[in-house]
């Protein structure tokens, strides 16, 4: 099982196909296992790689996740980078993994060559999380049926670490990206689902963010939900099939 350590830290990675190398990062209480249709799909023409987080899928665990853990993401994917042997990539992030994309993007100009940047917003505000983290401790059926399958049995110290790293970010009221949009230098692609009940007010968040990333395109649609990546996935895949082969 492929493995790599960066500062002390062992994270496990999904990979299939050959090519330019196209990491597809997942959202923060999803994991490598959630994309193997995206890595089946874009194997064909990438290098198609896909990370666990620290704390998530079968990377080892954290007990807490500090507030850098976005942060941290990102020098993990750029170290992920440097252990395939690649000097750059295309990056593909949702939900989370799409702060994580930009951020990478950010700290690592040279390493990004685009990024796609799925169903994430700049800033969440205090109900929206807070009614997001009460939705998750229902714990239903399908819930734990869903984290169990991608963390195992210690799924619940996952979502909880999570949990508490959102509430805790939010009332610090900072932006995730670090208010550094303006300093990515590559192509960046943002697509939401206006109907997406993850993402208070997408539409205005997402232009709000596009208005800041000098190379910058936005695809919205009426349809779907969070993430688009997958709720309408003929959609986003058109659109992203589009974008990468414009970086060509």
């Amino acid at each position: 099982m492929p493995y790599f350590t960066n500062r002390g830290h062992d994270l496990f990675f999904r990979e299939q196909g050959a090519g330019e190398l196209l990491l597809i990062l997942p959202g923060n209480t999803a994991a490598s296992i959630c994309h193997e249709r995206e890595l089946q799909y874009f194997s064909d023409r990438y290098h198609a790689v896909s990370l666990d987080f620290r704390g998530t899928g079968k990377s080892g665990r954290i007990p807490v996740w500090p507030d850098e853990w976005f942060e941290e993401g990102a020098h993990d994917a750029a170290a992920l980078v440097n252990h395939l042997g690649y000097g750059n990539c295309h990056v593909m992030g949702t939900s989370g993994g799409a702060i994580v994309a930009l951020l990478m993007a950010i700290l690592y100009p040279e390493r990004v060559k685009s990024v796609i940047a799925d169903s994430t917003v700049e800033y969440f505000s205090y109900p929206s999380i807070s009614k997001e983290v009460q939705e998750r401790y229902q714990y239903t059926s399908e819930q734990t049926s869903f984290w169990q399958f991608v963390h195992g049995d210690d799924w619940k110290q996952v979502v909880e670490a999570d949990s508490n790293l959102l509430l805790r970010l939010e009332k610090a009221g900072n932006s995730w990206v670090k208010n550094g949009l303006s300093k990515i230098q590559c192509p960046v692609l943002f697509s939401a689902s206006l109907e997406d009940e993850s993402v208070p007010n997408a539409g205005e968040q997402v232009l709000s963010m596009a208005r800041k990333v000098n190379n910058c395109q936005v695809f919205f649609t009426n349809h779907g939900n969070h993430p688009l990546m997958w709720s309408k996935e003929k959609d986003f895949r058109n659109i992203a099939d589009l974008f990468l082969k414009n970086q060509i």
